[in-house]
């Protein structure tokens, strides 16, 4: 089983996401902004985080470079949930260190296929 951090403000989304996580077979730890994101990061050390973009005290971009400055190797996986679909925003995700990005609405299959991809082990 799989930890992951969903970092998430919005309580409907959050409450949404922790279902369908959990669903999947996945244990979930939660927190609603940046800060108590990577304090839960880096005291609980999860495989992945799913990082809302726009949140209070630090945005998802701070909290994912802050995250890789610790991770340059990618270990710990971060797949961006936001509404932000400018390609320019995108963009700016992966430049920031994130491994995955999906848009808001999204859909509740997609997700949890791309948590499945991101936690599979790498095949050479």
């Amino acid at each position: 089983m799989s930890t992951i951090l969903i970092v998430e403000d919005e309580p409907d989304v959050l409450l949404l996401l922790e279902n369908r996580v959990r669903g999947a077979g996945h244990e979930v730890l939660s927190a609603i902004d940046g800060e108590q994101g990577l304090e839960l990061a880096a005291t609980q050390k999860p495989d992945l985080i799913i990082l809302d973009w726009m949140m209070p005290k630090r945005d998802g971009i701070e909290v994912c470079e802050e995250l890789r400055r610790h991770d340059p190797d990618h270990r710990l996986k971060v797949l961006m949930l936001t509404a932000r679909s400018q390609r320019s925003d995108v963009d700016r995700a992966f430049e920031a260190g994130a491994d995955d990005y999906i848009v808001k609405p999204f859909s509740s299959r997609e997700l949890i296929e791309r948590i499945g991809a991101l936690l599979s082990p790498a095949t050479d």
